[in-house]
């Protein structure tokens, strides 16, 4: 419980008064990082169980359909549509809704990851025009050169903007598939995030370790 707690609290700022300038831009930027990842995390945990459910409806809704034709193929005369058909289009249509949604908040993410690159971008810009191509030659904190930070922050961008690109991709195919393998395969690529690996997750120990969020 102690280690669960420990995982997901959110770093403060209480401590970046003592900072300045770009120093303190680049401490929040990394509180930033943390903050936006914790709510991706959430957000791939809820669609995980709504696309969980897309794919057992979906199942479902196709064994009902085999069904269905071999019912008509010995009756040709029943041509009414099932109650519990409809009801299940219904509620098949409002699950993939709910993930659109979930891809939607994903997407926005994104966007201040972004522009979190683009923030550290410009440190270094300011930087350049402070103290020359050379950079700033004493670090900002413990070790890292100032473009180590949009380095890694380049690198955290492009692992869930390709882990984005996946989910729109499952999110098209997923109510469409029928065939339980492939459907599988889309539920395992959703969860463990192949383009969110253990390096991503490590970059941004890194960072916070650096920055001063993590204790030394």
């Amino acid at each position: 419980m102690e280690a669960q707690r420990s995982e997901t609290t959110t770093p403060g700022r209480k401590s970046q008064s003592v900072v300045t300038g770009s120093a303190r831009k680049v401490k929040d930027n990394a509180a930033d990082w943390h903050n936006l990842i914790l709510k991706w995390d959430r957000l791939n945990d809820e669609g995980s169980t709504i696309a969980n459910n897309i794919v057992n409806l979906g199942l479902n809704k196709d064994s009902h359909e085999k069904m269905q034709v071999m019912m008509e193929s010995r009756d040709t005369s029943s041509t009414s549509v099932p109650e519990n058909a409809i009801r299940n289009s219904s509620e098949l249509e409002e699950m993939c809704d709910n993930l659109l949604s979930v891809v939607d908040k994903m997407t926005h993410i994104v966007s201040k990851m972004q522009k979190l690159v683009s923030s550290e971008k410009g440190i270094i810009d300011l930087e350049t025009f402070q103290y020359g191509t050379g950079g700033r030659q004493s670090p900002l904190f413990q070790t890292w050169p100032t473009s180590q930070f949009a380095d890694v922050s380049s690198k955290l961008y492009e692992a869930y903007n390709q882990e984005l690109t996946l989910k729109r991709d499952i999110l098209q195919e997923l109510a469409h598939t029928t065939n339980p393998d492939l459907s599988m395969v889309y539920l395992s690529c959703w969860l463990y995030q192949p383009y969110v690996d253990d390096s991503a997750k490590l970059l941004l120990e890194s960072l916070l370790l650096e920055t001063g969020h993590r204790p030394v």
